[in-house]
């Protein structure tokens, strides 16, 4: 698993450790124990519960059964900033298609055939970001959900795969 990290000055370094701890409970290690709080005991972990081998969740003081007493989720943008109460549960979305969808995985909102990624802000089960990959492993397309209705309203495009959308189009 690959997961990055910074001492706060703007620099950051990635890093790649073999997942040593379960930490969604379904038997598998998803998670690579570390001290990330900085308390001297290697009691927290970086975590990949969507399987893309890079870390989504930060852990933070581990019981012995590797339930966290507070969770952190990455929305996407590579800080952890967004209180999570447990590991996912079935994420409901909607496809371009305007039909509704519930998942624990990845989900197709495009209908072409690749996976998209979900992405829920406010973790009120529905998703109000999905990703499509682009150019050398970024973001080609977004959705984003500005209302909250659980329908896509902008489509966000970066078209030359530096990473920033170029353009956007309501939907």
């Amino acid at each position: 698993m690959d997961y990055c990290l910074g001492p706060g000055d703007g620099t950051a370094a990635m890093l790649s450790g073999r997942p040593d701890v379960d930490i969604d409970g379904d038997g598998e290690f998803d998670g690579v124990r570390m001290d990330f709080d900085g308390d001297g005991v290697f009691d927290d972990a970086l975590a990949d519960f969507d399987g893309d081998g890079l870390a989504d969740h930060a852990a933070l003081d581990l019981d012995d059964d590797g339930t966290a007493e507070s969770l952190y989720t990455d929305d996407g943008s590579g800080t952890w900033t967004m209180t999570a109460t447990g590991p996912p549960g079935p994420l409901r979305w909607f496809g371009l298609d305007g039909v509704q969808h519930t998942t624990d995985g990845p989900a197709d909102v495009d209908a072409d055939g690749s996976p998209d990624r979900l992405v829920d802000v406010d973790r009120d089960g529905l998703a109000d970001r999905a990703l499509r990959a682009g150019k050398n492993g970024g973001i080609g397309t977004g959705w984003v959900d500005t209302d909250g209705d659980g329908r896509w309203d902008v489509a966000l495009i970066d078209a030359d795969g530096d990473g920033s959308a170029d353009g956007a189009t309501a939907l």
